[in-house]
């Protein structure tokens, strides 16, 4: 298994590599070459043009004009790790292609050139070694950033992650801290298949001694970021790499070195009155999405981006419901055991039940391992439409 997924990787990167890409001024498809490269190596249509659209150098979104700029994911996440690292001389960036290549998805452009081999590490392909080291450097004191070119690939490394890690400070007595940050995209990306589009929010969110972050937009990216960076423990950050080239509106105070996102405070992103739609990373766009299409009917949803996943901000989502009297919670993860069941826990065990007017919905991921054909997975995975079918079966209106 592992030497499948060496050969993949260098197949994506050798299809990716500077010498065959130009930068890319329309994110809209692949150019002629590249296009060429990856019909020869048999990825299909949807998958080439999400991954160029991923990796898209043709335009860096910030301004430093003042005020208000369009920022992508990408750009936010290497401004965090870049702040934090001019900050603290003991943060230090270490993974799979993050230093002479940029990081798998260029999130660590440039951090190379800018503070030395020392702190940004190129590591071979062994995920429970370096993720080990990194471990281990944290409780020597330093504060290490953690890069898994995919949290699929993590599962090699789910040991130090856990057990290493997010045991340490509780079984030493509260005497040895345990500062390290593993981050990668998480979920599924484009005609990736069954083993590497798994939503890992619910296996980390049952652990004790982790906090798991699963950011939305380009703020939330860099300031949970920056927190997570300078939280004293075993923090899990969990990136989209579908949203990578995503830009969104950054504030200008969101500009600023200083600017950090407690972790375990929900946003409001769309305030509403007769339903709840909760989710967190990319399906917090769905439910917005659906959001626009229910007003046209005039049904008001608010709209709560989660952001964190450990600890959850439950006092907002119970405010939320006794307003709205009716939830439904949205995520990409299997049904069992899974988000949107704890969201129905939280509920049931919470004064919001008496609020309830009607069942708790959830909206999830099919229980299947991920299909490889297009079409089968986009079924697969929650969309706009499915959410406004839950909205309004909550609301007991036909759908």
């Amino acid at each position: 298994m592992a030497s499948i997924a060496a050969a993949k990787r260098l197949l994506v990167k050798r299809a990716f590599s500077s010498s065959t890409v130009a930068p890319i001024a329309n994110a809209s498809g692949p150019s002629n070459a590249s296009r060429l490269l990856l019909k020869k190596a048999s990825i299909p249509l949807v998958g080439q043009r999400a991954a160029m659209r991923m990796v898209d150098l043709g335009t860096r979104a910030a301004s430093s004009s003042g005020g208000p700029a369009m920022v992508t994911v990408r750009d936010a996440l290497n401004q965090a790790m870049a702040e934090e690292m001019e900050r603290d001389e003991t943060v230090f960036l270490m993974g799979e292609e993050v230093a002479q290549y940029n990081g798998a998805y260029k999130v660590s452009r440039g951090l190379l050139d800018k503070f030395g081999d020392k702190r940004v590490v190129d590591t071979p392909i062994t995920e429970a070694g370096f993720a080990g080291l990194c471990v281990g450097a944290a409780l020597a004191g330093l504060k290490p950033i953690c890069e898994f070119m995919t949290f699929n690939f993590a599962m090699q490394a789910i040991d130090q992650i856990i057990n290493s890690g997010a045991k340490t400070f509780y079984m030493s007595g509260g005497t040895q801290p345990c500062n390290v940050t593993f981050r990668g995209p998480n979920g599924a990306a484009a005609g990736v298949a069954a083993q590497h589009s798994q939503d890992y929010s619910a296996w980390y969110g049952a652990i004790p001694g982790l906090k798991v972050i699963s950011p939305y937009s380009s703020e939330d990216a860099k300031g949970l970021l920056k927190a997570a960076i300078r939280d004293p423990n075993v923090t899990v950050f969990l990136e989209n790499e579908i949203m990578y080239g995503d830009a969104f509106e950054m504030s200008e105070e969101a500009q600023s070195p200083d600017f950090v996102i407690p972790i375990g405070k929900a946003k409001i992103e769309r305030a509403g009155t007769d339903v709840t739609l909760v989710a967190h990373s990319r399906n917090v766009l769905f439910c917005l999405e659906a959001a626009e299409i229910l007003a046209k009917e005039n049904i008001s949803a608010e709209v709560i981006n989660l952001r964190t996943i450990k600890p959850m901000d439950v006092p907002a989502i119970v405010k939320s419901v006794k307003k709205t009297n009716r939830i439904v919670s949205v995520d990409a993860g299997y049904p069992a055991f899974g988000f949107g069941s704890e969201i129905a826990a939280q509920i049931m065990e919470s004064e919001a039940f008496d609020y309830l007017d009607a069942p708790v919905e959830r909206v999830t991921g099919a229980e299947v391992p991920t299909p490889y054909a297009i079409e089968l997975e986009n079924m697969a995975f929650p969309s706009s439409d499915v959410v406004v079918r839950a909205a309004k079966k909550s609301l007991y209106l036909p759908y």
